[in-house]
């Protein structure tokens, strides 16, 4: 159990909530944001003394239905729910460190897809394996120095990279809400793995944007179905983005692809042709 990260993530949590979300009156004279803890005792069917002593990390483990009520009372998603027990040490912790091996079908896989750029990424963002069309729409990651090789990293610690901020996306900002969330949920998936705990004091220190989003506690950020690459060969590149979870390894199957017949997938199929070499030739040039 982690007293001091449970403690934060709840108050997180009643913070963001106004009376009127879970049907109370407003009321007046409120000098804090968010409900008052006796609120949500009261709705989690709890004393508040007790949820007075979560927040301030000096209650014993609460058990799993007094965890129910508290998701309840602060309309947690199922994401943060699961976070949650992880935090309060009623869910199986991934004791050891994270996987970075890639299972080998998947890695001949990610080389079969046609007009496809695909990444396989680990629970903190570092890129474990890549086909061509992606190393010349982002980045040759085999090339790369290793610490390029996590675009966590990439997104705050190194925003003017060879296309500008993180290969030129888009939605940067986005990408770092999504990259906090998954980072604050891996390291409660992970809390003895040193390269996971390592990375989030790395990226506190280093980016002050990393610390501000790191005290909100979210664990769960909008998926992104579309993303836009400025590539400096062959313009925007306007891709849809999947990314499938391979849950035995705790690592995602990132897909770049467009539609067929659009300018876009035109784009992919000159870079797919060009292949990495080629486009750094262009760069260049």
């Amino acid at each position: 159990m982690d007293e001091q990260q449970l403690g934060e993530f709840l108050r997180s949590r009643r913070e963001r909530l106004q009376p009127q979300d879970v049907g109370l009156p407003r009321g007046s004279r409120r000098r804090t944001p968010g409900l008052r803890r006796e609120e949500v005792a009261v709705l989690a069917h709890i004393s508040t003394e007790y949820y007075v002593r979560l927040e301030q990390a000096r209650a014993p483990r609460p058990s799993a239905e007094v965890l129910a009520g508290l998701a309840g009372a602060l309309r947690l998603t199922a994401a943060e729910s699961e976070h949650l027990h992880l935090l309060a040490g009623t869910a199986a912790l991934r004791t050891g460190l994270h996987r970075r091996d890639v299972r080998p079908s998947v890695l001949a896989l990610v080389q079969r897809l046609p007009q496809t750029a695909a990444v396989v990424l680990s629970a903190v963002f570092e890129v474990l394996a890549h086909n061509e069309l992606a190393a010349a729409l982002m980045e040759d990651f085999d090339r790369a120095a290793p610490h390029r090789r996590n675009l966590a990293r990439t997104a705050f610690l190194a925003p003017d990279g060879p296309s500008g901020p993180l290969y030129g996306v888009s939605d940067v900002a986005e990408f770092r809400l999504h990259a906090v969330a998954q980072l604050r949920a891996a390291r409660a998936r992970y809390p003895a793995d040193p390269v996971v705990t390592g990375l989030v004091e790395e990226l506190r220190a280093g980016s002050a944007d990393f610390a501000r989003l790191w005290q909100r506690h979210d664990v769960q950020a909008p998926p992104t179905l579309t993303k836009t690459f400025r590539h400096p060969v062959v313009g925007d590149v306007v891709v849809d983005c999947d990314a499938l979870l391979l849950p035995d390894r705790d690592q995602h199957l990132v897909l770049y692809t467009a539609p067929a017949g659009s300018r876009s997938a035109e784009a992919l199929a000159f870079l797919d042709a060009a292949g990495p070499a080629g486009i750094e030739v262009g760069r260049t040039g």
